[in-house]
């Protein structure tokens, strides 16, 4: 016969509601009495019944992790992160790959799976901002990203504008002036591609350099192999430039490596910086600058409102938040040298924000 809660119990000297308490992963049990639950639910081989519980209280213990693709590390590396901050509050995540197919998105926000999921984390890719009402949903959302602005959900964030601008100061600050950007989106208004590029220029602009459009490379996606490819592009128009940044790591990693091949020294002859900080970078030859976007504050602040709101009995919030994360310079030898090990170099500043994330 299958162990019940009051076996569980008696065998652990507690009350039925303690044993459902920490079974419920509820945080106000203390530390002893919970090992001394677990143990006895360990011996016993008790098994929740899941079922039930979602019936008695109308939730599942599971929300829902939408991404555009999980190849770009990026993406992985969130995700792992919001994995990690939901099993903080007992919870169990259900992702979904949407390709960046604007109608998957947009049927993903309706689809029959959400309703198994207690509410959802939304990180579009090929949605715009003419896709805000479909955001209009009556279950917990919180929006991922910069593709959409001003929605009726909560939207968590990266400074994107501010982070950019700060990576090409860092360039200048070093004395590069011919900085090549790889990954920009031909005819793009609003998205990371032109929030980055947005701070590039502005860097420029700050500095008194002119935009030199032939510097200015386009991509339709972000694969070590673009940037690869727009690396090499450029290398043999004759363009000259001393810097690179990269729309994110995986287009810089890609032109680490033809800089390499065409005899090019990094970061003597040329300074590389990408975007994204994601793990591979700081393991590179040379190691790779980057941009740390805040990328696990970003899956804490998420799951931190979705949880909110989920206790609050779901549907659309009557004051949606716009929460914009930290974000640092990570200086490694791509553009200081290997016999540098700079400190991260906090970029943020208390109450700014990107003017795109607010409409101006």
């Amino acid at each position: 016969m299958a162990a019940t809660l009051h076996d569980v119990a008696k065998l652990a000297g507690v009350s039925i509601k303690t044993v459902s308490n920490v079974v419920n992963a509820y945080p106000h049990v203390r530390p002893a009495t919970r090992e001394r639950v677990q143990a006895a639910i360990d011996e016993l081989g008790y098994q929740p019944n899941i079922s039930a519980r979602s019936l008695r209280s109308g939730r599942s213990g599971v929300i829902g992790l939408v991404l555009p693709e999980l190849s770009l590390s990026y993406f992985a590396e969130l995700a792992d992160a919001v994995i990690a901050e939901a099993e903080k509050h007992g919870l169990v995540v259900l992702i979904e790959k949407t390709g960046a197919s604007r109608d998957h998105e947009i049927a993903v926000l309706s689809s029959p799976r959400m309703r198994l999921t207690d509410g959802l984390i939304f990180s579009p890719l090929g949605m715009g901002q003419e896709d805000v009402a479909h955001l209009a949903v009556d279950y917990p959302l919180v929006l991922l990203g910069e593709r959409i602005f001003g929605g009726p959900v909560d939207h968590v964030t990266m400074r994107n504008v501010e982070a950019a601008r700060a990576a090409t100061e860092s360039l200048i600050a070093a004395g590069r002036r011919r900085i090549a950007v790889i990954g920009a989106h031909e005819g793009e208004v609003v998205g990371s591609a032109a929030l980055r590029l947005a701070g590039y220029e502005e860097a420029l602009a700050a500095a008194g350099i002119a935009l030199d459009p032939d510097l200015v490379t386009f991509t339709t996606l972000w694969h070590r192999a673009n940037g690869a490819a727009s690396m090499r592009e450029l290398v043999q128009s004759g363009t000259p430039f001393d810097a690179v940044f990269g729309l994110n790591d995986a287009l810089a990693l890609g032109a680490l490596r033809v800089l390499q091949e065409e005899g090019l020294r990094v970061p003597e002859d040329v300074a590389v910086i990408g975007f994204d900080d994601i793990e591979e970078s700081a393991f590179t030859v040379p190691s790779l600058s980057s941009i740390d976007p805040g990328r696990t504050q970003i899956a804490a602040e998420a799951v931190e409102i979705l949880v909110r709101r989920i206790g609050e009995g779901g549907g659309r919030p009557s004051e949606p938040r716009e929460v914009l994360v930290d974000f640092a310079v990570v200086e490694r030898e791509s553009t200081r040298g290997p016999e540098s090990r700079a400190p991260r170099v906090e970029g943020a500043r208390p109450g700014s924000q990107d003017s795109a994330a607010t409409g101006v």
